[in-house]
């Protein structure tokens, strides 16, 4: 087993889920209620970008909040998907499988 080269690859791979995590910084995701009343755009690393609220919705507080949690809920999931897509796609790039290592990039 090449320790030395395995730490480089190890660097290697770190810097590559470095500049993934900034790129994805830039992939924007939006999501809308069914009705399209409230829209949401958060980047793939999960920070909100833009919200949209109809005016309807301004009139039942209550109402807002219930659209905001599930549409929220919706785009925090979507974003998620492509996060850990994308940051699986490049941890398993190069490395080898070491047993106990395969959580180590989350």
């Amino acid at each position: 087993m090449d320790l030395m080269g395995m730490m480089g690859k190890l660097k290697e791979t770190q810097q590559k889920i470095e500049d993934t995590k900034k790129r994805l910084d830039t992939v924007l995701i939006d999501e809308q209620s069914a009705d399209g009343l409230l829209k949401i755009t958060l980047t793939a690393n999960r920070k909100v970008t833009a919200i949209s609220i109809d005016d309807s919705l301004l009139e039942d507080k209550e109402q807002l909040e219930d659209y905001l949690i599930v549409t929220l809920n919706k785009a925090i999931e979507k974003a998620t998907g492509v996060n850990e897509r994308e940051l699986d796609a490049v941890a398993k790039m190069d490395m080898p499988m070491i047993p106990g290592m395969d959580n180590l990039f989350k």
